[in-house]
């Protein structure tokens, strides 16, 4: 199981060093020590934590759908000519692109600044991880 050190959490759940130490010693993320005795965190520790760190806005639509994948975000910019666009959303942390057609963005009202929700289901999603592992 991998092991983080204490910047590399700080950097992936994009706060301080020290709001990792306040987590650490609060007893909220436990830690152990690696072969430096350097403070580490145990991936699987880690993944909990960011589950139940997880917060996303809610869903304005109180439309019940089968896609899991929905990503509540302000619009931020939408290009567009006369047949397609491409609306880009800010959910969280997450940049968002979605290609459309011009008239479902002028039926939706998509601008900048709208309150929308992405919602991905797809059937290919690629994941990869750092160095071909």
């Amino acid at each position: 199981m991998p092991h983080y050190r204490i910047s590399e959490v700080a950097g992936l759940f994009g706060v301080s060093d020290d709001t990792v130490r306040r987590w650490t010693d609060g007893g909220h993320l436990p830690t152990d020590r690696d072969a430096s005795g350097r403070l580490v965190v145990d991936g699987a520790a880690l993944a909990r934590f960011a589950r139940e760190q997880a917060r996303s806005a809610p869903d304005p639509s109180g439309v019940g759908r089968s896609a899991r994948n929905r990503l509540v975000g302000l619009v931020t910019e939408v290009v567009s000519d006369r047949v397609m666009s491409q609306v880009e959303m800010q959910c969280g942390p997450h940049r968002v692109v979605s290609l459309m057609s011009t008239e479902a963005v002028r039926e939706l009202g998509l601008e900048p600044g709208v309150l929308a929700v992405a919602v991905v289901k797809s059937t290919t999603v690629v994941v990869e991880t750092p160095g071909g592992s």
